[in-house]
């Protein structure tokens, strides 16, 4: 079988160079022995080639030819690959996500992507796919799809300057990125995939879904399971763009993201998964779950992003992780339970954010145009399903959704800064009668009694699970006329401070063994 090096040509072909004027039909050599190759170890079910290929090859000879234009189309490479359809169709899924992230697609084009898509899920939901694929590719393929979704979207809300040809082909193609087709196409996926009735049977011993990765070693195939997989993550972000927070974290409840699994075996769906995960328990008021598994993946990236310097995923990896310290230091800002961060993220929080996060405890109109600022940095670009209005004047909507998402944060921000004042004298006290909190907050009795529910209300959410849980680190009770407070106690985590002594130990006596005494 041949080597990488047999189609990946990081050294230029003699004649071969990046073309001034862009011809569709024009296949370069090393294009033509990339796909030939390509094509032959998809019929192999040779992952650890397809791999190579997919994440290097294709990424160089992008690099060296392809900067500023699209590939050769699919009609001049097809007859070098026995004009196999479903090759074809992978082959316009990588040519139309290199043409989103090197070129700005024309109207057509992003329309002729959601027919790819469509062609390309209808034979893997109702054809026979036999084939082994790369879990980075399977995952790009769910990432890609709800990011094109996203972008029509937003270019579909700016009507202002839209000429009439533009227009009439929305008008024409309205079915083309619907909201429906969408969630259809990845529903359809977890079902006819049985990816949860697998993930239950995994619990029970019955499966090996999770240890091999996904991928099936006994001559079958792990394209429809695996996408159907990454799927649920797909369904969580749209529900999240959506601004459908509840549905969208009942979509991942098959996936246990307490332990390792499928969606952590590519950085990129590990990152995607817990950044809208964090941020739907944000916005539904579950902190200390946000603050949690803002902290694990923070820690993560801390210590495994020198790995990925070279992937192409990089910078996103950089942007995510700079957003989701926003979302932290404002979990935190709401809910200060420090104690939940490990001393690295926590380091990296004040440095990033220390001074503003004292800022925001203020809640004064300097600490609103603070989470205004870290909010519309770090949220989503939400966006609204529905298809425009083509009466004139036509206008540009593609804010709205973001500007209703960021009106209700700030509304439960807002809410928050009333009942600051109660946390505070709460966490003096460990009892106090009614009539002396009262006269303290300069309030009536029965008007207290409503200001300590709310708190009561606000400092509590439900969980996944229905259980009601507290973001406090103080609570309490009536009993007659008195307040009971108690504080919150969190277990401590001893295990991650004796680890990193031990680890520190271990360097210490690794150093020492290495000094040679003469």
């Amino acid at each position: 079988m041949a080597g990488a090096t047999s189609y990946d040509h990081d050294i230029p072909v003699p004649g071969e160079t990046p073309s001034i004027g862009y011809d569709p039909n024009y296949v370069p050599d090393s294009v033509k022995s990339f796909v030939v190759h390509m094509y032959r170890h998809i019929r192999e079910k040779n992952v650890y080639e397809i791999h190579q290929m997919y994440e290097n090859s294709f990424q160089s000879i992008s690099d060296r030819l392809f900067k500023d234009s699209p590939w050769p189309s699919v009609d001049a490479v097809a007859p070098y690959v026995d004009n196999d359809h479903v090759f074809c169709l992978l082959y316009r899924e990588m040519w139309f996500r290199h043409l989103y992230a090197r070129l700005s697609p024309t109207p057509k084009q992003r329309i002729d992507s959601w027919d790819n898509y469509c062609s390309l899920f209808q034979v893997v939901l109702h054809g026979v796919v036999n084939m082994q694929l790369p879990n980075q590719w399977l995952w790009d393929m769910v990432d890609e799809f709800v990011y094109q979704f996203q972008s029509f979207c937003q270019y579909r809300a700016k009507m202002k300057n839209k000429t009439e040809q533009e227009i009439a082909l929305l008008r024409q193609y309205d079915q083309a990125w619907s909201v429906y087709g969408v969630l259809n196409f990845l529903q359809a996926l977890v079902e006819k995939s049985m990816i949860i009735q697998i993930l239950e049977q995994e619990k029970e011993g019955l499966e090996q879904f999770t240890a091999t990765d996904g991928y099936d070693y006994s001559g079958g195939s792990n394209v429809l399971k695996v996408l159907g997989y990454f799927s649920m993550i797909g369904l969580l972000r749209v529900h999240c763009l959506l601004g459908d927070y509840h549905t969208g974290l009942k979509c991942l409840v098959p996936i246990d993201i307490s332990q390792q699994g499928v969606y952590t075996s590519v950085i990129g769906s590990h990152i995607t998964t817990i950044y809208h995960y964090g941020f739907a328990n944000l916005m539904l008021r579950r902190y200390v779950e946000a603050i949690r598994e803002f902290n694990k993946i923070l820690v993560y990236i801390f210590k495994t992003k020198q790995y990925h310097q070279k992937s192409p995923q990089y910078e996103q990896i950089l942007k995510k992780n700079e957003q989701m310290y926003a979302l932290l230091a404002i979990s935190l800002s709401l809910c200060p339970q420090v104690k939940l961060v490990e001393e690295n993220v926590n380091s990296q929080l004040r440095e990033k954010y220390g001074e503003k996060m004292l800022r925001m405890q203020r809640y004064d109109d300097e600490a609103f145009a603070l989470y205004d600022e870290l909010f519309s940095y770090a949220c989503p670009k939400f966006i609204t399903p529905a298809p425009p209005s083509y009466e004139e004047p036509l206008v540009n909507y593609n804010q709205d959704a973001y500007r209703l998402q960021l009106k209700l944060f700030l509304y439960e921000v807002k809410q928050q800064q009333l009942l600051s004042g109660v946390g505070t004298y709460l966490k003096v006290y460990s009892t106090i009668s009614l009539g002396k909190l009262a006269a303290y907050m300069e309030v009536d009795e029965p008007t207290l009694r409503t200001i300590l529910m709310t708190y009561k209300h606000k400092t509590h959410s439900v969980d996944s699970d229905g259980k009601i849980t507290s973001n406090a680190n103080v609570d309490f009770y009536i009993d007659d006329d008195m307040i009971h407070v108690f504080e919150s106690k969190p277990a401590k985590r001893n295990g991650d401070y004796f680890m990193r002594q031990i680890v520190k130990l271990e360097g210490v006596m690794t150093d020492i063994d290495r000094i040679k005494l003469e």
